[in-house]
């Protein structure tokens, strides 16, 4: 079984025994029994504040839900909201009772899942008060190996893209936060706990571990294989899933035809994935309360699936087919960018005759160069 960070306690006892530490965690920072890294820190160091993410320290948000400042039930401790109606940050009055931060949760190794904003933030955070960031590092639940998706174009930065990354980059929390650090020149006092029995092939199932939903879109692992992809529907009006059991699984909309839509996925012939049709009714979000049909993904082969391909793939037999029903939505905010751009990380998906083939050669050049340049962050072999 792999070990993560957490669960090094001679490295843990290093980094952290004697600090006064603050903890950025969620619902997903647990150890291989599941026990929140909360109380097991809390016990073993005693830490004076906890951060809490999108989705809340405990997993009580849902997405995109701001969350409040509050005091923490179980501890006591006072915990302060890195996912606020006014920041995104921790605030610097918190920072001054600290020697440390503790980054502790594990994240999808996708560009879009907003912890990496999170960690990144922390790191300049850090580094401008002059603390320690220590990251107990953790697998990445697709790998260290695939890259996938361009890499973000810095005029399409924003909290699901937070910097210069292809959509699946292959890398640790502690891995991402080393290479940032350094090519960013942000001057932060890094300390990684490692992973033990972690190889960069490893996919999650690889790992023994049991399959902790970071958020509650994201209930399992082949949803997590999947939303690489399938993400990028949340920028145009079908739905991905939400309010139904298989977010992310399933797309469709009230004017698709699942069974046409099906037979066209097909008919491209995809890498590990198969396409069933699929008829549900999502009880929040999108179309909610409306039956809809669209298709069901069943990943067949997790090593040889490709998510994102898979995911333009899909929009564009949408947008081929229903022509004069398929839309994106508007920019979150007046003036904005379109989400699909913010999520896509560049502007030819708002463009109606984006060149599909074209796209997937320049995303494939972009996301083998980053492949070769990550090499030189790598903790683990």
């Amino acid at each position: 079984m792999t070990h993560c960070g957490l669960e090094n306690i001679p490295a843990c006892d290093r980094a952290l025994k004697g600090k006064r530490l603050g903890l950025i965690t969620s619902v997903s920072g647990v150890d291989a029994r599941l026990e929140s890294g909360i109380e097991l820190l809390h016990r073993r160091y005693g830490l004076t504040a906890l951060f809490g993410p999108e989705h809340g320290r405990r997993g009580e948000a849902g997405a995109g839900e701001t969350v409040d400042s509050s005091r923490d039930p179980v501890t006591g401790l006072p915990v302060y909201s890195l996912y606020g109606r006014d920041s995104r940050r921790m605030p610097p009055e918190a920072l001054e009772h600290l020697d440390a931060v503790v980054y502790d949760m594990k994240d999808l190794g996708v560009r879009y899942y907003t912890f990496i904003a999170t960690l990144l933030g922390a790191v300049e955070d850090c580094a401008a008060a002059g603390k320690e960031l220590i990251v107990l590092d953790r697998p990445d639940p697709l790998g260290g190996v695939a890259v996938e998706g361009g890499v973000l174009q810095p005029q399409y930065a924003s909290f699901v893209g937070p910097w210069q990354l292809p959509v699946r980059y292959g890398l640790t929390a502690g891995e991402l936060a080393g290479m940032y650090n350094q090519r960013e020149h942000k001057g932060c006092r890094l300390t990684v706990v490692p992973l033990e029995g972690w190889r960069r092939e490893m996919l999650w199932p690889d790992t023994g571990r049991l399959f902790m939903p970071p958020s509650l879109g994201i209930p399992r692992f082949e949803t997590a294989l999947v939303y690489p992809g399938t993400c990028l529907v949340e920028g145009t009006n079908l739905s991905e899933g939400r309010g139904t059991s298989s977010p992310f699984e399933v797309v469709g909309a009230p004017w698709v035809d699942a069974r046409r839509l099906t037979d066209e996925l097909r008919r491209r012939e995809l890498p590990g994935v198969l396409f069933t049709p699929a008829w549900f009714t999502p009880s929040a979000s999108k179309h909610a309360g409306e039956a809809c049909q669209g298709v069901r993904l069943h990943v067949a082969d997790a090593h040889t699936f490709r998510p994102v391909r898979t995911g333009l793939e899909l929009l564009d037999a949408v947008r081929t087919l229903w022509p004069e029903q398929f839309a994106l939505l508007p920019p979150p905010k007046e003036g904005g960018r379109p989400f699909i751009s913010l999520l896509a990380g560049c502007g030819d998906l708002q463009d109606p005759h984006w060149d599909k083939d074209a796209l997937l050669e320049r995303f494939e050049r972009e996301s083998e160069a980053f492949a070769r340049e990550k090499t030189a962050y790598h903790l683990y072999e």
